[in-house]
């Protein structure tokens, strides 16, 4: 069997923390994990880094690997004394997936050898929600009950009108998530039993960017570009919203950078959001001689108004 030197797969020292060894194996993981990265070699890149994460971040386990040392290698030298008991150990204690046995599946001859089945039963189920699709992958691990983590971006339309999105895993299974109407960023949705060994699978809403809108709690804002006369002059003018076009009543006089605020239009909620409009105003290039002379005339008419006073 060939050795695995599982510190150098995760890019930590041997002397390295628990703590360490999760966050490397975090940034790797979502790195390297297939739904995300499509280059070849990246599964198995993800499969090398899951095993490592899975022997490294088990104390026993760990142990039990540390017994080999470093140096060792297959026909190089005998492995030392006592590896042999402490594998046997490290494997008894390995962890279960949910109820199932996942097997060997997934590792490499050297894990499988040395922990057997009853440890590599640990990576079964293994992966977050899928890059590709609604999830973002984040957090791997749901060890003891504890739920797993990842997040699922979703738009504004879908927060304001509700339904559902469908999440691919990377075990294969596709969830049919109900998204509930007026979810904020940082809410989260828990899925019973969907998680990785059968903990719960928690999903933390954020809003992927908007053409139109910025989002704050249940507020929507976005700008609305008027022209000059419309400003000077006030009148209705359309205004986009989460529900639709709606018509805003333009005050006379109205300044570039102003804000007026359709009540309710933000997201719903007991208390539902207000959209804010900031106004723009837009100045028509004066392209031709008639154009310029206009304006000059206008410079005449106003020109006791001062816009830097």
């Amino acid at each position: 069997m060939d050795y695995k030197d599982y510190y150098k797969t995760l890019g930590v020292a041997r002397s390295a923390t628990p703590d360490e060894i999760k966050k490397a194996f975090r940034k790797l993981a979502r790195e390297f994990h297939p739904d995300r990265n499509k280059a070849k070699g990246a599964e198995d890149r993800f499969k090398q880094i899951n095993e490592a994460n899975e022997v490294l971040s088990d104390p026993e386990k760990r142990k039990a690997y540390d017994t080999l040392g470093p140096n060792w290698k297959a026909g190089a030298q005998q492995p030392p004394p006592g590896w042999e008991q402490n594998f046997r150990g490290a494997a008894g204690r390995g962890r279960r997936t949910g109820g199932t046995d996942a097997g060997n599946a997934g590792f490499s001859d050297f894990f499988s050898s040395l922990f057997g089945n009853a440890a590599a039963g640990g990576m079964g189920g293994m992966g977050g929600a899928g890059f590709g699709g609604a999830a973002d992958f984040d957090d791997v691990e749901a060890v003891g009950g504890h739920p797993q983590r990842a997040k699922l971006s979703i738009s504004l339309e879908d927060s304001y009108h509700g339904g559902s999105r469908q999440v691919s895993l990377s075990t294969g299974r596709t969830l049919n998530v109900q998204i509930p109407k007026g979810v904020t960023a940082g809410q989260t949705i828990r899925l019973a039993d969907q998680g990785a060994r059968g903990a719960d699978l928690l999903l933390e809403i954020e809003f992927a960017p908007h053409p139109q809108f910025k989002v704050e709690g249940r507020d929507i804002q976005v700008n609305v570009a008027v022209s000059p006369w419309e400003a000077a002059l006030g009148g209705k003018i359309d205004v986009p919203t989460l529900g639709g076009t709606v018509e805003l009543a333009l005050p006379p006089g109205a300044a570039s950078g102003r804000k007026l605020r359709l009540k309710g239009r933000g997201l719903p909620g007991t208390t539902p959001g207000d959209e804010f409009v900031t106004i723009l105003i837009q100045v028509p290039a004066a392209e031709s001689e008639s154009d310029k002379a206009y304006f000059r005339d206008m410079a005449r008419r106003f020109e006791d108004f001062k816009p830097r006073g």
